[in-house]
């Protein structure tokens, strides 16, 4: 299932009118950006190799 027809197959499943899918489809965006940052992004940080970080002092600094 490419893409477009992915958002085409969401969008065709939501009730209402254009404006309520849209308010709806918004939603969903938001759920699944507040489900990330709040238990995805922290149980994966520590997997993460971010606290690694090394800058060297280079010619130009």
């Amino acid at each position: 299932m490419t893409r477009s027809t992915m958002y085409g197959w969401i969008w065709r499943h939501l009730p209402g009118p254009s404006p309520v899918r849209a308010l709806i489809a918004l939603a969903l965006v938001l759920g699944v950006v507040y489900v990330l940052f709040q238990f995805v992004f922290p149980w994966a940080e520590p997997l993460l190799p971010f606290g690694n970080v090394t800058v060297d002092q280079g010619a130009g600094g």
